[in-house]
């Protein structure tokens, strides 16, 4: 009964997943952020954008004029810090320890080779189903595009990104309900379209090939 039960919660989940959502998001320290398991880090970075968001929208600085104060700002921070630490209990900062991790870089590629892929398999037709709600969603992105600057829409994204993860996982029970109803909606919805129209559509053979 225990097993079922695990199991009918497992197939409930929102696409079909087996992990937990953190681990999803890649369960790294970018999970961590997303789901606030460090909130210090994860609210210095919202109110970070906040402010470049209210600076650029609201208060319409230039982004070069912003970019050439925030260098000018750290630039003398580090000046001031790295002059008078002989004189106080700070030890000056390393410059060797600022960089960016090739693991970092290794993953982002990583990420966009698989981008690459996706929309290339999306677009061979193989599944229709797909096809069509990536369409779709273009389109419906397109129209909010349209809708915003490309700040704003950044803003909202990111704002999004950094409620919504740690919303699902307080009511994960409630959207996967919600998410499922829609899912079986929207099934019955492509079966119609298929049987009546996209079944029709001649498609030509698609040569398989294996990335590596």
């Amino acid at each position: 009964m225990a097993s079922s039960s695990h199991e009918a919660s497992r197939q409930g989940r929102l696409f079909g997943r087996q992990r937990p959502f953190h681990a999803v998001l890649g369960g790294r320290k970018a999970a961590d952020i997303l789901m606030w398991k460090d909130k210090k880090l994860s609210a210095v970075i919202l109110v970070g954008m906040s402010t470049i968001w209210l600076l650029l929208e609201v208060v319409e600085f230039h982004f070069i004029t912003l970019l050439s104060y925030f260098l000018i700002f750290n630039i003398l921070f580090f000046f001031l810090w790295y002059n008078s630490a002989g004189l106080i209990t700070w030890s000056p900062p390393c410059i060797y320890e600022v960089g960016i991790s090739e693991s970092t870089w290794r993953y982002l590629f990583k990420r966009l080779n698989w981008f690459m892929r996706t929309f290339f398999e999306i677009s061979t037709g193989k599944d229709l189903k797909l096809l069509f709600m990536t369409l779709i969603g273009l389109w419906i992105l397109s129209v909010v595009g349209a809708s915003f600057t490309a700040l704003n829409l950044f803003y909202i994204t990111f704002l999004c990104m950094m409620t919504l993860p740690v919303m699902y996982e307080q009511y994960e029970y409630e959207v996967n309900y919600l998410a499922g109803k829609g899912n079986r909606d929207l099934n019955r919805l492509f079966r119609k379209l298929d049987s009546k129209f996209l079944s029709k559509i001649p498609r030509g053979p698609v040569k398989e090939k294996k990335f590596t």
